[in-house]
């Protein structure tokens, strides 16, 4: 165990360092953009506009964020992260100052929901896994991604009491402004986590492996459309959730204070969750693990929005949905590195990412229609649990065999 998170060309506190680097600049990241569905109902009504065109923004910060992810992956893979997550640190902290300053819905669609959108890819999982992968040790790599994916969850358990504060005392602008200061601090992770640019992301036989052969490796297996396809409605559920779940909670005349208490049980209970799966990962066959969790995840939103809610479902949704949530992205990257190696992770991982974003805009933007045409998020959450559980099956059955390449290059141990 001892040299399970970190490789031979660094310390064991340079590992630690750069990995501590990728975690915070998510933790951040994250946190501050699952907060955003708190800041839907106060802001829409300030501004006079719509709860579906909030949800807008959310629903732009999606797709801005899936269509960029294959290309900013393609970048890190082929040149590093260090210029990928500096200038996108950036871009985000420019996105929350222009979101907190809008006077109409146009600010937030650009700052929210574009200029978000686009820096999460460079700083989020699809980045970070980049960086846990490059320091920790083949044979813990899923527990690193598990553990590094787990910092969203603390960023939004951090962050969600801090909106909460603000928007019970000095309304939603002074909250958001609190999140560019705490955004702030994303610049120096990215500085200390991109320190793995030294390590190598490929070995000596996949060196001369080019983008385009990898698209047509990926492209003719079918386990990894799979895989992609069932990523669409684990977008869609979870930013449903994050950005209706507390209009729906308010409809249903509970407190505000209610809402940011799910947030934040999601985000502690996902913390051992992405440890969990992670562990499992290294451990058991990732497809069944993902497929499970999917099943789970529907059934319990299901069993959440059949009956009103009450303090106490409401708690114990949050705790369950937290030991659901993001356990699916350790396992999501440890497939791509089982079937295809590390050399392109960032890029084939951007590209499954694309259709959890597909999914993540119906989710906000479907929600909030459904919604304003309906009065009831009733029909949102059954198509959502339906669409779930057939993806938690298709997920189940998906063939997860490496391909000939990898399969060559592991013959003799790593």
């Amino acid at each position: 165990m001892k040299d399970a998170f970190h490789v031979p060309q660094v310390s064991r506190g340079q590992a630690y360092a750069m990995l501590g680097g990728a975690a915070l600049m998510m933790t951040i990241a994250m946190g501050v953009r699952q907060n955003l569905g708190l800041f839907q109902a106060p802001a829409s009504h300030d501004l006079g506009i719509a709860i579906s065109d909030f949800a807008l923004a959310v629903s732009v910060q999606q797709v801005a964020w899936g269509v960029s992810q294959p290309f900013v992956g393609a970048i890190a893979d082929k040149y590093g992260t260090r210029w990928v997550t500096l200038i996108g640190s950036l871009i985000y902290i420019v996105g929350v100052i222009l979101t907190a300053t809008a006077t109409s819905q146009l600010p937030i669609v650009i700052g929210a929901g574009v200029m978000i959108g686009v820096a999460l890819a460079c700083t989020s999982s699809g980045i970070t896994a980049n960086i846990a992968a490059r320091v920790v040790a083949p044979h813990r790599r899923t527990l690193a991604f598990g553990l590094v994916s787990a910092a969203g969850s603390i960023g939004t358990m951090i962050t969600a009491p801090i909106a909460a504060h603000f928007l019970n005392t000095e309304g939603w602008r002074a909250g958001l402004w609190a999140f560019v200061v705490i955004a702030l601090a994303m610049l120096p992770a990215a500085f200390v986590g991109s320190k793995a640019d030294r390590l190598p992301n490929s070995r000596v036989a996949d060196r001369n492996l080019t983008i385009l052969d990898a698209l047509d490796e990926a492209r003719r297996h079918k386990g990894y459309i799979v895989m992609s396809m069932a990523f669409f409605v684990c977008g869609l559920q979870l930013v449903f959730l994050t950005t209706h779940l507390p209009t729906y909670l308010a409809q249903c005349g509970m407190d505000a204070s209610y809402s940011a208490t799910v947030l934040m049980l999601i985000g502690g209970f996902n913390i051992l969750s992405s440890w969990l799966f992670g562990w499992l990962g290294d451990r058991y066959p990732k497809r069944l693990l993902l497929g499970g969790l999917y099943l789970m995840r529907s059934a319990t939103i299901a069993a959440f929005f059949m009956y009103p809610p009450t303090p106490v479902t409401v708690v114990l949704f949050g705790a369950a949905m937290g030991t659901l949530w993001l356990g699916v992205i350790p396992l999501v990257n440890g497939l791509v590195v089982q079937i295809f190696g590390l050399r392109f992770l960032s890029t084939l991982t951007g590209i499954a990412f694309l259709s959890h974003q597909a999914g993540s805009f119906l989710g906000a933007w479907g929600g909030g229609y459904l919604f304003d045409l309906m009065g009831s998020y009733d029909l949102a959450w059954k198509i959502g649990v339906l669409i779930g559980l057939i993806a938690g099956t298709l997920q189940l059955l998906m063939n997860d065999r490496p391909t000939e390449r990898v399969l060559a290059m592991e013959a003799p141990a790593e």
